[in-house]
This record gives C-alpha cells, structure tokens and sequence, in this order.
C-alpha cells in the first residue's frame, strides 16, 4: 500500500450523486468527509500547505484531451494527456507541480466518467492516427487508484481500441486492481526510476526503486507491457555509480523484451520553482548543479553535462538490451546527436518513432 495518508475527503456540491463521487465515498469510510459549494480555482495558495493529504472530488470544466505542454524549441514526442487529476501525493522534492499548479490538494475530477465519451470520440474519429495517452503529467497515476478505482473506468475502454495506448505511470506499488482486471492489450504500465541516491532523498513518499521494480516484474508476468522514464536524472555525487545500481535492478527484475520505451530527460525547472524547493525541502541537493536558462525559459543543466548524462545512461542501457526504445524527453536535434548517435529530426520524426513501438509491441 502507499507510504502516505489521506486525512480528509472534500466534496464539492454539485458532484454529490453522481457514480464514481459514490464509489469513492464508500471507500473512505472513516475518513472525514466535508462537503463545499465549490472547489475554489485560480487563487495562489501558500507553498507551504501543498495539501497532499486532502483529496478533493470536483467537477474539471476544461478538455480532458490536450496535447503535452512541450515547447516548439525542444523536440516533442507528441504525448497527449488524459486529464483525470492534478497534484501527487508523493512530495518528491524535484517535482514542478509544486509551482506548476495554483491550487492546493490532490484533486480528483469526478466527470471523467460522463465525458470520457468524447475523449474516445476523438480517438475513434481519426482511426488513422496513433493517440499514445497517459495520466501521469499533473498527477501520479496509480498512487489513489484504491480509492478513486479511474483505472477501473479507463482502461477497458483504450484496451479495445487499435489506435491508441494507455500509459499509467508511477512511482508506487498500487497495481492491485489493474491486475484483478482481465485487460491487457494496448495498456502500458511505466514506472519513473532514479538513482539509489536520489530515489531515498529526494522522493519522499514514494516507495523504494526496488519495490517498484518487483511490482513491476509482476505486473510483466501477467501480461502487462512495461516502461520506464529516467527523467529528472540528475546530477549528484558518485551519479555514474549510483544509477548504475539502478541499471542492475532493471536488469535483475525485467525482461527487456517487454519494454516499449525508456525516456531520458533531465533535471530542468521554472524559474519560480527555485524557492518552493528551497523552502519546502531545504536539505536538497537537486539545485546543487551548474544550470542555464534553455531556450524554452526553464532552468536545465550546461549542455556538455546533459549529453554526459545520457551519454552514460544510452551507452550502459544498450549494454543490458540492444534496443530499448531509448528516447530523450525535451531536447535539442545537436544534444540528440551527441548523446544518442542518431536524432529524429522534429517532433514528427520523434513522434513517429514512437508509434512505431507501438505498432511492433502490439501486433
């Protein structure tokens, strides 16, 4: 089970009633539950109280469909998000919701039920194009799915349908009812690793790397597809040493036959995240390193360490599998080249390289 609590149940008004607001209450008897007229939006709140430990159920009035917010300076693997919440409750020290997001809590949007319709009516509409969907970009996917059950709504539905994926990506153990469920296909379970180092530091809530990989090893023996994302990888003492303990991890408890992908992106942050971090968190080290502002106006590591960084981690990742579907998140055509020895071009090229994993480990 989680490594975190939630002390708190907070219902907005209009979403009493409704199916999935009535399957989560019936979860969380004996936590407290407060009714409000409505969930406030768009006020600052203060850094200090993120909130982790309420969950609030509410009505989500924008597009649960959207592309992922890259940046046209920086090749884009073309993701989209499947909007089903905001905000973790894991803390990890690095993480940009922190300043991303104006609204404190963990917030679950209740809707998704009635509107996932339209999202699958997108998808259907365009049976020539590959839709690679995941709800792991403003929230951790699994880490309340024993008391939301969204898995239980969403994947049946993206399981059966030929042009898309379904992407949950975590840093928990919280698997059980994925793996009660009889779906497999087209569902791809990813998991963020990191550094022995980094993992025990600075990912506060999250369960340690080898948990996660044992989940993940049997989520792989039931039939599940696997990913990985090394991102933030970031730079700390002994860094080679370290994430080569979590290489040997991988390699102890996954085939990487079963693998689609693994991403590569580093340590990169808006400029206002700087003092949350340091207020919230004032024994990191993940502000330790040498950072420029790139060109998309966010912090990220010299160039010359970025391409060592995933020099390193390419070079030793294709000791372990020849092909591992390795891609670099948000980066520059020359970084590419340097570190990878070969680059998609664009964002178009990126993107139908990934398809193309998709195609081959779904025949």
């Amino acid at each position: 089970m989680p490594d975190f609590t939630i002390k708190k149940v907070i219902v907005e008004k209009g979403v009493h009633g409704q199916a999935l607001t009535n399957k989560i209450l019936t979860r969380v008897k004996g936590i407290p539950v407060q009714t409000i007229d409505e969930v406030e939006t768009g006020k600052r709140r203060d850094e200090s109280d993120m909130g982790k430990e309420n969950i609030y159920l509410m009505h989500y009035k924008g597009e649960f469909l959207k592309p992922c917010p890259g940046t046209r300076e920086y090749i884009c693997c073309g993701y989209k998000i499947l909007n089903v919440g905001t905000n973790c409750p894991l803390d990890c020290s690095y993480c940009i919701l922190q300043s991303y997001l104006n609204q404190p809590n963990l917030r679950v949007f209740v809707n998704l039920q009635q509107e996932l319709k339209q999202v699958l009516d997108i998808i259907d509409n365009s049976p020539d194009s590959v839709f690679r969907v995941g709800t792991g970009e403003f929230t951790d996917s699994l880490a309340v799915d024993h008391i939301t059950g969204l898995s239980d709504i969403i994947v049946p539905p993206f399981s059966k349908r030929k042009n898309a994926v379904l992407e949950l990506k975590t840093k928990t153990t919280n698997v059980k009812r994925l793996l009660s469920s009889k779906y497999r296909d087209r569902i791809i379970l990813s998991w963020s690793l990191n550094s022995p180092y980094i993992s025990a530091r600075e990912e506060h809530k999250a369960v340690s790397l080898e948990k996660r990989l044992k989940s993940a090893r049997q989520c792989q023996s039931e039939g599940f597809i696997l990913g990985f994302h090394f991102d933030p990888i970031i730079f700390h003492p002994q860094w080679k040493e370290e994430y080569l303990k979590t290489l040997e991890l991988l390699d102890k408890y996954i085939d990487p036959k079963g693998v689609i992908w693994i991403s590569l992106g580093s340590f990169r942050f808006i400029q206002g995240l700087k003092p949350i971090i340091r207020s919230r968190h004032p024994g990191t080290c993940v502000l330790d390193g040498e950072f420029i502002m790139g060109l998309d106006g966010k912090m990220r590591y010299f160039k010359p360490i970025r391409i060592d960084l995933y020099s390193f981690m390419r070079e030793n990742l294709e000791k372990w599998y020849p092909n591992p579907g390795l891609y670099l998140c948000m980066e520059s055509d020359d970084v590419w080249y340097k570190s990878m020895r070969w680059s998609p071009g664009n964002s178009a090229g990126l993107s139908d390289y990934l398809n193309k994993r998709v195609d081959d480990i779904f025949k």
